[in-house]
């Protein structure tokens, strides 16, 4: 207690500089997720996609990052056994950022895809065993947490080849491709910013004080679902009024291009506010027992700064290192067009969001790779480099274990520091 009294500035600071590194990890490493389909079908130029993703996921980490926030910090290990060595959660917690956002750091210098979600459960997993016992760690929620890490690949990858194999049907396979692609499209993007309203109704808006309900949410989204929806029309007619029919499928693919700069909002959005509470959760845990003077088990709300300090974290490492990840997701798995690459980011979009309301924290890196499977299974297993997958899994499985032995060696070394 009197270690927290004494160093309480010094610790809050170091946190926030691990908790910003960590942020850095995640837009470096999981802006792939976000932006390497856009990039890989060439709709966006990795410029463009940066840019993109800056605004989205900024803004998605912001208004609407806190719903997972608990899951993280309360979920995986039980605050109350901390509760007469609060100074060992604080410990803890640094060395679980550390260590997450160093291995993140060098996973995307090495262009590897892996799972931000499973950086930090790793390494707080790893620093509870090794402080308090195998008894600190909530097993029950453990197992929830890895049971969507296997069912959120599956469920996105279904919903990415419904998606597909529906815009095969409805467009590519008829008579008139690019006439049925501006009836359709049009179509496709209500989908869309329906996903994304709803989430930013829901949840984002409640941080700046409105509160709707769920009626009131669902009319607000359907009526800007319904005027991007009128907007796209119109963009599309006008752009295309005088482009005859051919036989490929260039114009078609072309205004799936300006489809794939929504569905690059929606993901961006969508990962910026699920992903957030990797780098904040650990962080809030550790400024609300410094503050509390070690009262590790009450719930207190998160200080105003963090969830700007990990938006700018993220912004910051997808614009210095997100483009190495962004290749091999982008290009590695399939070849995407703009149609397959929105399939997948649609798919995916739409699965993270569902999570991040639910308060379940996934692996938006598993969840894209699953829609990304999916498209390339509507297209025949030929279609998939099996190679490039089986290197993507192995990352996957590397990272828990990783995570967990870089925090338990920060540990000791945090602890020895401040006696």
């Amino acid at each position: 207690m009197d270690i927290l009294a004494h160093y309480g500035s010094v610790l809050i600071s170091l946190a926030a500089i691990f908790g910003l590194l960590m942020a850095i990890g995640i837009g470096a490493n999981d802006v792939a997720n976000a932006m390497g389909t856009s990039v890989g079908s060439k709709a966006l130029t990795v410029k463009q996609a940066i840019l993109i993703a800056m605004v989205f996921e900024f803004a998605g980490a912001y208004l609407a990052g806190g719903q997972v926030t608990d899951t993280i910090r309360k979920g995986v290990i039980e605050p109350s056994l901390f509760a007469h060595q609060p100074q060992i959660l604080v410990y803890g917690m640094l060395a679980a950022l550390l260590a997450a956002g160093a291995w993140l750091l060098i996973a995307s210098y090495m262009g590897w895809p892996v799972s931000t979600t499973h950086s930090i459960i790793g390494a707080i997993i790893g620093f509870a065993c090794v402080s308090v016992g195998s008894d600190a760690v909530n097993w029950g929620s453990f197992k929830g947490i890895v049971g969507s890490w296997i069912v959120t690949p599956i469920i996105s990858g279904f919903l990415a080849y419904l998606i597909f194999v529906s815009a095969q049907r409805l467009i590519f396979d008829t008579e008139k491709p690019l006439q049925n692609a501006k009836r359709f499209v049009p179509v496709y993007m209500f989908i869309t910013t329906m996903v994304i309203a709803l989430v930013t109704i829901k949840k984002g808006l409640t941080h700046v004080g409105l509160h709707l309900t769920n009626v009131e949410a669902w009319i607000c989204a359907t009526g800007i679902s319904a005027l991007v929806m009128v907007g796209g029309y119109l963009y599309i007619h006008k752009k295309f009024a005088h482009r005859e029919e051919d036989h490929g499928f260039a114009g078609v693919e072309s205004i799936f291009s300006i489809l794939m700069v929504v569905t690059a909002c929606a993901m961006a959005f969508a990962h910026g506010s699920n992903d957030v509470a990797n780098a904040i959760g650990p962080l809030a845990a550790v400024v609300s027992t410094v503050t509390q003077l070690g009262s590790v088990a009450a719930k207190s709300s998160i200080a105003w700064w963090i969830l700007p300090l990990g938006g700018f974290g993220i912004v910051v490492g997808l614009a210095t290192m997100g483009h190495r990840v962004m290749a091999t997701v982008g290009t590695g798995i399939t070849e995407l067009t703009p149609s397959r690459g929105f399939a997948a980011q649609l798919a995916t979009a739409s699965t993270v969001v569902l999570a991040s309301g639910t308060g379940l924290p996934i692996s938006t890196t598993q969840t894209l790779v699953g829609a990304v499977l999916g498209v390339g299974f509507a297209r025949g297993i030929a279609a998939l480099n099996l190679g490039v997958v089986r290197n993507i899994v192995a990352s996957w499985i590397i990272t828990l274990p990783a995570g967990a032995l870089l925090s338990v060696i920060f540990f000791y070394a945090i602890r020895a520091v401040f006696g």
